[in-house]
């Protein structure tokens, strides 16, 4: 019987864990820069019945179109072909029973791709190309040369937001903020290259463009001992 009493009194007694309460909180930092470089994607199209005459024609162009490049700044290594095309024209006529579709003209195309790292000089650039035989625009898009200072100040803006609100909900709930336990980076947003309209009013002016603002984001969760 007293056996018997040992173990139940060993059985009624609770058995306590003691654990730290935590503080999860989440951060987001934000950082608007103005972009500082464009790419522009143009071209040069011709047409003629031979071949050879409709590619002489968008080379002896791009050559024009190159020099005003390079005349304005733009440094050989920014500018690099994106496409180099020769396409038959065919007589979309229908034949007669028989009779094989026939060729009526060639079409080249020679397009490249731009950066110019300075964006006070784009307008003028735009404009100057047009002046000298560039006939096709495939956009405009305004980024940033070097994202990584950015990136950095937006990891740390999330860092400290994330600190702010835990300091603020530990001081709400009355317990006192404790050590970091955890860091987890949840995202990085990077912006994407922006598309910008471009609109000329003639040949002979500088094209007006606005390059606006970019973002980048990172955001991270926190997790800290309270007590």
């Amino acid at each position: 019987m007293r056996w018997i009493l040992i173990v139940a009194m060993l059985v009624a007694s609770p058995v306590w864990a003691q654990e730290d309460g935590r503080i999860v909180v989440t951060g987001e930092g934000r950082i608007t820069a103005v972009p500082d470089m464009a790419t522009v994607r143009m071209g040069v199209t011709a047409e003629a019945t031979d071949a050879a005459d409709a590619m002489a024609q968008v080379s002896q162009t791009m050559i024009r179109v190159q020099g005003v490049l390079e005349a304005a700044g733009i440094a050989p290594r920014d500018i690099q072909t994106t496409a180099l095309q020769l396409n038959p024209r065919w007589d979309n006529r229908a034949t007669r029973e028989g009779e094989a579709p026939r060729i009526i003209g060639y079409f080249a195309e020679n397009g490249i791709s731009v950066r110019v790292r300075d964006l006070t000089q784009l307008g003028d650039v735009l404009g100057a190309v047009v002046t000298d035989g560039a006939n096709q625009f495939r956009g405009l898009t305004f980024d940033i040369a070097d994202r990584a200072p950015l990136l950095e100040e937006a990891r740390r803006a999330a860092v400290a937001e994330a600190r702010a609100k835990a300091a603020l909900y530990a001081d709400a709930a009355g317990v006192t903020l404790g050590t970091m336990i955890e860091l987890r980076e949840v995202g990085v947003q990077m912006p994407t290259p922006m598309v910008a309209e471009m609109r000329m009013a003639s040949a002979d002016m500088a094209v007006p463009v606005a390059e606006g603002e970019m973002v980048i984001s990172a955001s991270v969760t926190m997790i800290f001992a309270s007590e």
